[in-house]
């Protein structure tokens, strides 16, 4: 372990602000134009039954609104994925999801008891005649089961206790979903009946959609790596359960591949061709090959051990944007546990400035790349500390008080936190207490 080198600071560069705030404005001031379209097609709401279809409407339009901003965030358009962060429109993703699925109950009973208060019958009878006898209906109704069954399946506490491998194969149900319920939308929805101009909006909306699922989801990755052609070149153990995967292919540098990003990878082979799964970036990007380091905590990451050299590879991104851009300083702090450590060994090697890297792990034998990180420690003149377990299996605590003390003008770092989601959460709120500001605190979870 070394110290930090005397050599003048690069000067702070400027950090590159996240276009957030504008995109959802954006997608709110859609909310509102359908409210809006509501609005503009309805006279006046008269009696309990009047009441019940019109709110009923308004949550089937900002439904089918939802579906669309729900497909658009999975599309990862670059835009999206660089400047915003996949983790924040991944937690976009999932929000929308929920309103989504909240505003297709609301919309189904609100619709019924409207419907049957009209009709003066049981909504058990209005749901039967309006299932069988309305058009578009029974697709409109397999869509809603299947998008039901994503939504219980994306709920947290279902999703922890099923493989990540179950969960995407049902995710993939939300397409057929919305494809099953658009039409149901055009045909019955009182805003479209009649009004050729809303309608042409509507269709604007969601071809515009899945234009960019189309486009970057299917035929970027194609064009990516029919041009790459990528091939596992070898597989070398880590730490225990632990592996790093070597790939090569043509022309990488073209790729745009940065340090701290990652890609998702498809392994061609071993029965893992169905399955597309994020792995950072565990160094930095070469002209000729690329690396990844990978834990065991599921089907997919358990069988990276078996892969064989020479196995085809299919790779979509890359996406993420913790990388160098986000720093607004000179100097850095990394902070890592378990394969976490991943993304910032790349960043560790190639973030400008004075870099200090934290790394925790349960013992000396799980530290995953530890001779590579006091090789560039050695070489760039950084730092590099460990947090050990004790020989009882005590945890040393990362608290305020702590990194302070060992980080001595902590507030003006630029923090880049990557591992479990309840040690990052942890982490992150001993660095506020700490008095580092948010926005110099980089960090990407997944955890919805």
């Amino acid at each position: 372990m070394t110290t930090v080198d005397s050599s003048p600071a690069a000067p702070p560069r400027p950090a590159r602000r996240s276009p957030a705030g504008l995109v959802l404005a954006v997608l709110w001031a859609g909310a509102a134009a359908v409210v809006a379209l509501w609005w503009a097609d309805t006279g006046s709401v008269v009696a309990a039954a009047g009441w019940l279809t019109g709110a009923g409407r308004i949550a089937g339009l900002l439904c089918g609104y939802a579906c669309a901003v729900l497909v658009g965030l999975m599309a990862r358009v670059p835009l999206l994925e660089a400047r915003i962060g996949s983790d924040r429109v991944a937690r976009w993703h999932a929000m929308a999801g929920r309103y989504t699925v909240c505003l297709l109950l609301a919309h189904i009973v609100l619709i019924l008891a409207g419907y049957a208060a009209q009709d003066r019958v049981s909504p058990w009878h209005e749901a039967v005649t309006v299932v069988l006898d309305y058009p578009e209906m029974l697709k409109a109704t397999a869509g809603t089961l299947l998008l039901l069954a994503v939504g219980v399946t994306s709920a947290r506490a279902v999703r922890r206790r099923t493989s990540y491998e179950f969960w995407y194969y049902v995710h993939l149900f939300t397409y057929a979903a919305v494809f099953l319920a658009f039409g149901h939308q055009v045909a019955l929805g009182d805003q479209f009946s009649g009004d050729p101009a809303a309608t042409a909006v509507w269709y604007a909306l969601y071809l515009g959609v899945a234009a960019l699922v189309v486009w970057f989801r299917i035929l970027v990755p194609v064009r990516l790596n029919l041009r790459h052609r990528l091939r596992v070149e070898s597989v070398h153990p880590e730490a225990p359960g632990v592996y790093s995967v070597v790939v090569r292919g043509l022309r990488l540098d073209e790729l745009g591949a940065r340090p701290g990003q990652f890609l998702r990878w498809r392994f061609l082979g071993e029965g893992m061709g169905w399955t597309s799964t994020p792995y950072s970036l565990s160094a930095p990007p070469r002209p000729d090959l690329l690396r990844i380091t990978v834990k065991a905590l599921g089907d997919h990451s358990a069988a990276v051990a078996l892969l064989r050299p020479g196995t085809r590879v299919w790779a979509e991104g890359p996406y993420g944007s913790l990388t160098a851009d986000r720093a607004g300083g000179h100097r850095s702090l990394l902070i890592a546990a378990g394969v976490g450590i991943t993304p910032l060994r790349a960043l560790f090697e190639t973030l400008p400035g004075e870099v200090t890297l934290l790394y925790r792990a349960r013992g000396a034998e799980h530290l995953a790349l530890g001779g590579e990180l006091e090789a560039i420690a050695g070489w760039r003149g950084a730092r590099v500390l460990y947090a050990l377990d004790g020989p009882r299996g005590e945890r040393p605590g990362i608290t305020a008080q702590s990194l302070r003390a060992t980080f001595p003008g902590l507030a003006g770092h630029d923090v880049y936190l990557c591992g479990p989601h309840g040690f990052a959460q942890d982490v992150y709120g001993a660095l506020r207490a700490a008095g580092v500001p948010d926005r110099r605190i980089h960090h990407e979870s997944f955890e919805l």
